[in-house]
């Protein structure tokens, strides 16, 4: 559980993350790609600034705060993580339009495949590209996901300035509520 080197970041982009999933979740969510940082150490949301975790948690989702190393054991609670785009970039911005689309494309095939009640896409812009829903707001979505209720989380990156870690928190705790009493 070190910090990876300039070289192990520099590797990681020749890696994926395998998704964590099973039948029937209760909230499959969906990254839109693995960062350096998370390929590197092999586990999703790794980077210490992102709010993934502490959102999930302040959310009601787990019992504890769980960390990146720990991100198998959210099949006990319902919960799954894939990514949109598997490739590892720096920045989602080197992403293509035709990566996101092909991207939102998989996750059809997936929330068909494993049928979670909810999919949950965590960027609001990969959404609207990878859907082709540029008016989309955070929150349910009027259309599903391959026949799954669709909703759509702010990126929790730190790089995402638009929304504190309550901000997230509360999104989290919303689409919680929906998830358990649908």
């Amino acid at each position: 559980m070190s910090t990876p080197s300039a070289v192990d970041l520099r590797r990681a982009r020749r890696r994926t993350i395998a998704d964590v999933i099973a039948p029937r979740l209760r909230v499959l969510f969906s990254g839109i790609n693995p960062g350096l940082y998370s390929a590197a150490i092999g586990h999703h949301f790794g980077r210490p600034g992102n709010r993934f975790w502490k959102a999930l948690y302040a959310a009601g989702f787990t019992p504890r705060l769980l960390s990146p190393y720990e991100d198998a054991t959210l099949l006990e609670h319902g919960l799954g993580i894939t990514n949109l785009v598997p490739r590892t970039t720096a920045n989602a911005d080197e992403l293509t339009r035709d990566e996101i689309a092909q991207g939102a494309r998989t996750l059809i095939d997936k929330a068909e495949q494993y049928r979670p009640k909810v999919i949950a896409v965590l960027g609001i812009g990969a959404y609207r590209l990878g859907f082709d829903r540029p008016d989309a707001a955070v929150g349910r979505q009027d259309e599903g996901i391959g026949g799954c209720v669709a909703w759509v989380l702010p990126n929790p990156s730190g790089l995402n300035a638009h929304y504190g870690l309550e901000d997230l928190a509360h999104h989290f705790r919303t689409l919680g509520r929906a998830a358990r009493f649908r």
